[in-house]
This record gives structure tokens, C-alpha cells and sequence, in this order.
């Protein structure tokens, strides 16, 4: 489940697919080591084929989030399915490639470059000269100058979701001719390359009247290889047709429709061959695969089922027959042993039904990689136990971060490495691992740091007077440490029954076992799996070592240390409440409990996340190309708003410090990429070090295709070039490249 916005980076870092005192930065020096040299954890998976495999025609029904509110992807409402858009029809000067680097798009830009840094840092971009909009009329400066107007900030009548980079323009003035454009800024800009991508034609940003509202349900001007041909909310669908003004290579697919449909409707719809192209959970690209698999010869239906059992339906038939024939032989009245059959073939038709299905899905495949964003438990510091360091370190020095991403990335075969970066991917030329500057996990130092701060293993707990006013054994269950569940769906962990020894020492089925039921979201104990019942370790083989002792609780001012951990409840939510599991098992060795509370998706981030209404969180952040602008507000110190409330930006944690904030904006500030680089690792590891967020891994990317769709799929980093997807011809074929990149 995705809870941050993916696409564009006007999208991208507006939405989660969520402190320390003041400190002077040291001088640093201007460092200008070279990139090192790195790989992604996981490549496109999109079989990619040359344009001439690619046949010309044909609708590509790719399933999409939403419908957009809005195809302005400078506003506040836009979504992921605004960023697809704009990718398939508007300029961008630069798009990324598969390494998550920015590229120049050739299609627009012929070059650009610094051309001055005294007394001014000037760009002179040249442009393709056959770059025209859908109107005819040329791209140009008039268009450069509209966009920078709008967004700079200066004029509230525009309502733009963010002005990063172009509040720091002077002016923009036509350069030697009609191709070339000069942009003039007023203070220093790393990231200049993330500016007007998307650009959009001045008839969009050129009053406020048509930038709030002209381009939220249509774009009658464009300049892609697709078009927007119509928002149609009746049918949830966006329709893109050719842009027949484009110049570069033409698109091989005749429209493209985005198709509004939920994560667990989607496999239904690819049986039902109304999609072609979907992002799937886990559980459906395990059907996919195994309705791709090999088949039975006579019956056509796959040799294993979803268990790895033989077909099923062929077991019921053959169950059906021999239940009538046992009846009758048997003397039973042939009406009940009818009744019987019946009960079968009404069991063998739902088989049947499901083998059809199967059938369906054959002709597609899961293709795979790791999104560009990564997921980190979140820790609220704005008040409670978490807004002291020591505690917040503890937690995070609890955590074994690389069991937390084989859970979620083990199983689909792809590289479990956990995250080592708030500011850049494996791969990127940011990436360091700057988790050093916390430490490993270690739940001895990770209790030593809890007890500096005041939690005390066994400390006296005082218990609320409401619960002191009930009677009944319904409480001495629960101070017994019996499980619980409240009406409202919190499920209060660590007080069920444990294995005292937690996951220690055990072999990895056994670990399964004290994971999450992928289907409830609910806690299995690990005490409850015991022969006849018994107490653990009751009915173990001579020779086994006892459990170690559990940690008691911790406690301070009679009050236990129990930490609300908030969850989305939706389908597509499995993967999360998995690792929420872990992580309350990992925090129960410490003593630290959790209260696990799941909530509606669509309040999740609204009324917990962005409200600061949680103490433990888990949501997503998209990787960007310019870490320096986007990865700052994430980061950056709350501050107190005219009104007396805190203005938290998108740093959801609200832990921040004002030396991390000196450090993005030197790294923003200066054109030394060597440099930047250094200012940016040294910043990710003073966010390491105030644990606020806690990296864990990078998102899988699960992608349903059909088998004869080229140049789709899984895109990891990569910018998605429209103009070559297509379906192939007949006797074509295309690359499959590995989820992991060769060495």
C-alpha cells in the first residue's frame, strides 16, 4: 500500500505511495570526492524490445489509483495518476534513468548547461527546434517565464503546492534566438536540473484563473507523444490518444486508458480481460505465476495449484463420483446421495470457475523490481516518551533491520537489503550507509539508553483508576497478561502469552509462526504453538536449552513505557502489519510495549500521520534525483507558525535540527557535485543519529503485464518512455532482464 505519491517531483515529495536542541554546523571542508561507483539493488523489468518488434495500433488498459483530481501536478491535490499523465504528455527537461540519475530529455533539450556562477549563476538551455505544443507554437521562453511566475511564491493568487528551485530565479530572458533560454538565479542552485519537468504552456500558468483552475479536468494544449483526449469520471478512466504534432519517434500504441481500479478488484479485471498492465499485491502475483506455470496437456488447467497441490478440480470430480458411487452401493437413498453430488458439483462448478480463471491469467506474467521509495518506521517526537533522543535511540537499536526487509522482500525474490540512506537509494550517487552514526542493533545498549532516560526494567505500574473502579475477571485477565482485543479493533501487544525466550534462538519456520496472519493483520504468539497445550518448552526433545528469561516491562513514574503504533487496515496493507508484528516483537525484548491500532486508509494519513496523532508509524517516501531540495522538508526543523502552531512542512516525525537544516541548505547552495554529496551524507547521518525515522527497505514493485506487452512493467527508477510501449508482433520476442542488475 503506498501512502506517498509517485511521478513527477511536484508530486512526488507533496504527499507520503510521515527535538534537538540548536546546534552551529563546524566548517566542512568543500569536499570533491569522487561519485562512487554503485548499482541499483534491482533494475527495470519491463521486456524491453526494439520499436521494430513493436506492432502499430492497439489500447493499452492500464489500471490506475484514481482518477485525478486535478492534471496540474503543481497543485496540492495531485496525485500519482497526475504524474502518469503529465510523464505522457507535457516536456520535461530532464527524466530519470534507470539509476535513478537525472537524463537529459533529448526530445525537448539539445543541451544545457552552467555557462556562468559570477556574479550570477546562469543556464542557457537550447531546445529541440521541432519542439512544438499541440497549437502549433513553438516551446519557448514566454512558456519558461509563465511557469517560473507561478510558482516562485510571490503571488498568493496562485495556489501551488511547493516553489522549491524557482524561488530562486531572477529572470528568464530569450537567449541568441527563438531555441535558446536564459535562466538567471538569484542565489546558487544544485538542483537546477529538477526545474520545469513537467513544463507546462504559458496558456496554463500564465494567470492564476487558469493555473487554480484551467487544467484540472482537461489539457487543451500539450506536447507529448500522447494527448489527453478526455477525464471521464463516470467511467473512472483517463482516455490518451497520439499527439499528432509530435516530432520524435511516433507512439506505437493507438491510446493509452488509465483505469480507476482498486488494488483488490484488480486481479478480477485481468481475468476478465478488461485490463492489460496492473501494480499488484503479493498475493495476486503468487496467482499470476502460478496460472502461468506449466499446464496439464489434457485439461489445460496448471499441473500445481495455488498450495502446490494437483489441480483441485479434478480431485473434486473425482471425490463427487466416488461419494455417489460408495452411496448407492451402499443401499442409501439414491435422493440423498443426489443431494450429495449436488453439494459437489456446485463445489466442482466453483473449481471450474477458478480454473477459468486460472486460464485467463495465463497470459499474463509479474515482472518485478523496487520502486524508487523506500519504507521507515516513523517516530513521533513532538511530545511523549518519543521526544526524548534516549528513548527514540533505544527503539531504534532494537530493530534488526535486515530481518524486517527478507520478510517483505524474501519472499518474491528480490534483494532484502535494508535502506541505509534517508536521502538517496542504492544506486544514486548520494547513497552511503550513514546507519553507523546510530549503531547496530544491540538490545542490551538499546535498554541501557532506556534506563538513562528513566524506564526501568519491573518498575511499580500504577494502574488508570478507571481500571481500578472494574471488577470482574475480564481485569485480571488483562493484568494477568492475558491477550486482549478491544472492541474498536486496537489489539494491545505483549500482553499474550510469550515464549519467554521471544525469537531467540529459534529456526526461521518457528520465526514464521510469531509473524502476522497476512489475512487479519493480527499477532501470532510464539507460547501458543506448544504440544497438547503445555507450557513452552514443556515437550521439547532431551537436550534442549531453556528460553532465556523475557525482559520485564519497562517503567517510569509508575506508568509502563507502551507505544501507539497506528496501521492502515485496507487490503494492500498485509506487508506493513507483517513488519508492525516484528517490530513489537523486537521492541518486547527491550521491554518497550506496542498498541497496535488499525485505521481506515483514507484516514491514515490524514487524521494520524499528518496530525501527529501516533508514536509509531509506517509509510513511504519516494527517492528523488535532488536530494537536496526534496529530501529537505522531510527533514527540516518544525518551527512555530504565527498562529502558535507548529509548522511541520512534511517532517511528520517533527525531529529536526537546525544543523541538519544548515546542511541541506549548503548542499543545496553550492554547484560542486563532489561537495554536495558530502554535505548530504553528513546530513543523513545527523537524521540517523536524532532517530526520527528509521530507513527499513525499499518497496517491491509487483507488475502484471501480458506476456505480449513490450516496454512495461516494472520501471524502478526509470522514467516509463511512452512511445515504446506496445504489444509486439506476432512471432516477437522480447528481453527479460533479471530483477538484480548482472555484475
Amino acid at each position: 500500500m503506498s501512502h506517498v505519491g509517485v511521478g513527477p517531483r511536484a508530486v512526488m515529495r507533496s504527499v507520503a505511495f510521515l527535538t534537538a536542541g540548536v546546534l552551529a554546523v563546524p566548517a566542512l571542508a568543500a569536499c570533491t570526492s569522487e561519485e562512487p561507483k554503485g548499482k541499483p539493488l534491482a533494475g527495470p523489468d519491463t521486456a524491453a524490445a526494439a520499436r521494430a518488434r513493436v506492432a502499430d495500433g492497439g489500447t493499452l488498459r492500464w489500471a490506475a489509483d484514481s482518477v485525478p483530481e486535478t492534471l496540474n501536478a503543481y497543485q496540492s491535490d495531485a496525485d500519482a495518476t497526475t504524474a502518469r499523465v503529465a510523464q505522457a504528455v507535457l516536456p520535461s527537461m530532464y527524466r530519470m534513468d534507470e539509476t535513478g540519475r537525472p537524463a537529459r530529455n533529448a526530445d525537448y533539450l539539445e543541451s544545457a548547461e552552467v555557462v556562468d556562477t559570477e556574479p550570477k549563476q546562469v543556464v542557457v538551455y537550447k531546445l529541440n527546434q521541432q519542439a512544438v505544443w499541440s497549437d502549433g507554437r513553438e516551446i519557448g521562453a514566454a512558456d519558461f517565464a509563465a511557469q517560473w511566475r507561478a510558482l516562485a511564491g510571490k503571488d498568493s493568487a496562485y495556489w501551488t503546492a511547493r516553489n522549491a528551485g524557482y524561488d530562486r530565479i531572477e529572470k528568464i530572458e530569450r537567449g541568441g534566438d527563438d531555441l535558446e533560454v536564459k535562466v538567471t538565479f538569484s542565489r546558487p542552485y544544485a538542483d537546477w536540473k529538477s526545474l520545469f519537468s513537467p513544463l507546462y504552456p504559458k496558456d496554463v500558468m500564465g494567470t492564476p484563473d487558469a493555473f487554480n483552475d484551467g487544467a484540472r479536468r482537461q489539457l487543451k494544449v500539450t506536447a507529448g507523444p500522447f494527448a489527453v483526449q478526455r477525464v471521464d469520471t463516470k467511467e473512472d478512466e483517463v482516455v490518451l490518444t497520439g499527439n499528432p504534432r509530435w516530432w520524435g519517434e511516433p507512439a506505437k500504441l493507438e491510446q493509452i486508458v488509465l483505469r480507476s481500479v482498486p488494488r483488490d478488484k484488480r486481479v478480477s479485471q485481468l481475468a476478465s480481460g478488461k485490463l492489460d498492465l496492473a501494480e499488484i499485491d503479493p498475493e495476486t502475483a503468487e496467482e499470476v505465476t502460478v496460472a502461468a506455470g506449466p499446464r496439464d496437456a489434457g485439461t489445460g488447467t496448471p499441473l500445481m495449484g495455488p498450495e502446490g497441490s494437483p489441480s483441485a478440480s479434478r480431485q473434486g470430480r473425482s471425490a463427487a463420483q466416488a461419494l455417489r458411487s460408495w452411496a448407492i452401493a451402499k443401499g442409501s437413498d439414491e435422493d440423498a446421495a443426489d443431494e450429495e453430488t449436488l453439494a459437489r458439483e456446485e463445489r466442482e462448478e466453483a473449481l471450474a470457475k477458478r480454473e477459468r480463471r486460472q486460464r485467463a491469467l495465463s497470459g499474463f506474467e509479474v515482472r518485478k523490481s523496487l520502486e524508487p521509495a523506500y519504507t521507515q518506521l516513523a517516530l513521533n517526537g513532538a511530545d511523549g516518551p518519543l521526544a526524548d533522543e534516549r528513548v527514540r535511540r533505544a527503539v531504534a537499536r532494537a530493530l534488526d533491520r535486515g530481518k524486517l526487509a527478507k520478510a517483505v522482500l524474501g519472499p518474491l525474490g528480490l534483494p532484502a537489503e535494508p535502506v541505509g540512506s534517508h536521502v538517496a537509494l542504492a544506486g544514486q550517487p548520494a547513497y552511503s550507509d550513514g546507519s553507523g552514526a546510530l549503531g547496530e542493533q544491540n538490545a542490551k545498549e538499546a535498554r541501557a539508553l532506556l534506563a538513562d532516560a528513566g524506564w526501568v526494567p519491573g518498575g511499580p505500574v500504577k494502574k488508570p483508576k478507571e481500571a481500578e473502579k472494574a471488577a470482574g475477571a475480564e481485569g485480571d485477565k488483562k493484568s494477568d497478561g492475558k491477550e486482549s482485543e478491544d472492541d474498536d479493533g486496537t489489539y494491545i501487544v505483549g500482553e499474550d502469552e510469550k515464549n519467554d525466550g521471544g525469537n531467540d534462538g529459534k529456526n526461521e519456520a518457528d520465526a514464521k509462526d510469531d509473524g502476522a496472519d497476512q489475512e487479519s493483520g493480527e499477532k501470532h504468539s510464539s507460547g501458543k504453538n506448544t504440544a497438547q497445550g503445555g507450557a513452552p518448552g514443556a515437550y521439547a526433545p532431551k537436550g534442549t536449552a531453556a528460553p532465556a528469561a523475557a525482559e520485564a516491562p519497562v517503567a517510569k513514574d509508575g506508568k509502563a513505557l507502551t507505544l501507539r503504533f497506528v496501521l492502515p487496515s485496507g487490503p494492500g496493507s498485509d506487508a506493513l502489519r507483517t513488519v508492525a508484528d516484528r517490530v513489537s516483537d523486537m521492541l518486547e525484548k527491550i521491554g518497550v510495549g506496542t498498541d497496535i491500532t488499525k485505521v481506515p486508509d483514507e484516514s491514515y494519513f490524514k487524521d494520524h500521520i499528518a496530525s501527529g496523532e501516533y508514536d509509531l508509524a509506517l509509510y513511504s517516501w519516494p527517492a528523488s534525483a535532488y536530494p537536496a531540495t526534496d529530501a529537505r522538508p522531510i527533514y527540516a526543523k518544525p518551527v512555530p507558525a504565527a498562529d502558535g502552531s507548529l509548522n511541520v512542512a512534511q517532517n511528520y516525525t517533527r525531529v529536526g535540527t537546525d544543523q541538519v537544516d544548515q546542511l541541506f541548505d549548503r548542499a543545496m547552495g553550492t554547484l560542486d557535485e563532489g561537495e554536495a554529496r558530502d554535505l548530504l551524507r553528513k546530513a543523513d547521518s545527523r537524521i540517523w543519529a536524532a532517530a526520527g525515522s528509521i530507513p527499513l527497505y525499499q518497496r517491491p514493485q509487483l507488475v502484471a503485464a501480458r506476456k505480449n506487452l513490450a516496454n512495461t512493467g516494472a520501471f524502478g527508477f526509470e522514467t516509463p518512455v511512452y512511445q515504446d510501449m506496445g504489444f509486439l508482433k506476432k512471432g516477437a520476442n522480447g528481453s527479460r532482464p533479471s530483477a538484480t542488475p548482472s555484475s
